[in-house]
């Protein structure tokens, strides 16, 4: 009971996720995963009802954390020239490392060959989805309903109104401070919700790794071998190499310790396959585990999870070339620089749009004149390899929000350097035995009373 309690939740959540891998494989390889009780009732059933209510109960937090956090956050730094420059070291940030991965993607991907000589099949569905102008976005950033806005999930509208609100708050001064109390307390209230809902995790990544495991399996992966893989090397590339050179340059931190406490929210994008979904456990992650203030990680996490596109960058570059090769079309270096460009711009104004990654990749298709029908060769692989590009995603996210934080003053090293700092485990989940009982108690003096 004791060394049960000693483990962390990262461990926990490791566990877990070695478990549904090897679980979801063994129910494909023996072709249990449909039409019959296991598929039926326990993999697209149980598990898919764990998982789902997991990745839900994550979702339904990301609204009101963001909220208070980033307005909690704008009120942190108290100045909104201060405000801007986060801003804008964050937009450049992300630009920097999206135009880095996509040059490194195609620059593998050419020098593998990928895609050459590839059976391409007579038919591929794919339904190519209309993107968004630019100037539509940047209009739509500006909520005309906020509480739309919320119910939607909105990430660039919740965080204009969360930014506002929390200049107006410092604007009117003393009057206000009852209400910059509440939000404090508010935003309080919701990081221990996030403490709760990750109790469930260990078991909630079993039942997702389980599920997806069993219904794709590994043939898919073999079908398509060198796509795959390079795609998995330059997404391992850009994680350890660009982004951790990145943070060791800009800000001096140590990579190592970096990774080590960022692989509990890896664990979780990976499961989940969603950067917004996974803002909860990130924010935790970067003002818990590495130190960086509210002030600052309330606006870079969610900014981050909205227009960070660096895993999909990547996979744009990959796939082009792939595709490229596979139909014999000679992209050259003017068509290798236009998907670079197109990929950088398509990162801003495709922003929060549902399918954002076909969309970009249809995008740049069309650009350089490939078929877009192509995009259906490699939508089956895609369900496994957007996990990973969405572990890649939320490690950039976290990069970023220490730069900044570093560069600003706004960052604990104490903290980051701390193997312990914000580890979870049962006894400070707050559900622990001690506090059990005493609701307990509680619940029977009322009883009694009554």
């Amino acid at each position: 009971m004791t060394q049960e309690k000693k483990m962390t939740l990262t461990t926990k959540v490791i566990m877990g996720m070695g478990l549904g891998i090897a679980v979801g494989l063994i129910i494909n390889l023996l072709g249990l995963n449909a039409g019959n009780f296991i598929g039926d009732n326990i993999v697209n059933g149980l598990f898919a009802s764990i998982g789902m209510m997991f990745v839900t109960a994550l979702k339904m937090l990301v609204v009101p954390l963001v909220f208070f956090s980033l307005i909690s956050g704008v009120m942190g730094i108290g100045d909104i020239g201060s405000l801007g420059k986060v801003g804008a070291k964050s937009f450049a940030l992300y630009l920097l490392t999206t135009a880095i991965a996509i040059t490194v993607a195609i620059t593998l991907a050419v020098l593998s060959g990928i895609g050459e000589g590839v059976n391409l099949p007579t038919v591929t569905a794919f339904t190519v989805k209309e993107a968004p102008s630019l100037s539509s976005v940047l209009i739509n950033i500006i909520p005309s309903n906020i509480i739309n806005a919320m119910a939607e999930g909105k990430m660039l509208q919740i965080i204009f109104f969360s930014i506002l609100t929390g200049i107006s708050i410092l604007m009117v001064g003393k009057k206000a401070e009852p209400m910059a109390e509440l939000i404090e307390i508010a935003n309080e209230v919701m990081m221990k919700m996030v403490n709760i809902v990750m109790a469930a995790a260990p078991y909630a990544v079993f039942a997702l790794l389980a599920k997806a495991i069993a219904n794709l399996g590994l043939d898919l992966l073999a079908d398509l071998a060198g796509y795959v893989v390079v795609l998995i090397i330059a997404l391992m590339l850009h994680l350890f190499v660009t982004l951790m050179g990145i943070l060791k340059i800009f800000s001096g931190m140590s990579p190592f310790i970096f990774l080590k406490k960022m692989r509990e929210t890896q664990v979780f994008a990976f499961s989940t396959s969603s950067s917004n979904a996974t803002i909860p456990v990130t924010l935790r992650a970067v003002t818990e585990r590495l130190g960086v203030s509210n002030s600052v990680a309330s606006f870079t996490v969610p900014f981050g999870a909205t227009i960070n596109m660096d895993g999909t960058a990547i996979m744009q570059g990959v796939a082009t070339v792939f595709i490229a090769n596979a139909y014999g079309v000679e992209l050259g270096m003017t068509g290798y620089l236009t998907v670079i460009l197109m990929s950088v711009l398509a990162s801003i104004g495709t922003a929060g749009v549902p399918g954002v990654g076909l969309i970009m990749l249809s995008m740049v298709f069309t650009q350089v004149g490939l078929p877009v029908e192509g995009i259906g060769l490699i939508l089956g692989v895609d369900r496994l390899l957007d996990m990973i590009r969405t572990a890649v995603n939320v490690s950039g996210d976290a990069a970023v929000s220490v730069i900044v934080a570093k560069s600003e003053s706004k960052m604990d090293e104490r903290i980051y350097n701390d193997p312990e700092a914000g580890i979870l485990t049962d006894e400070n989940l707050g559900i622990d035995e001690a506090a059990e009982q005493e609701l307990a108690e509680v619940v029977q003096e009322t009883h009694d009373k009554s």
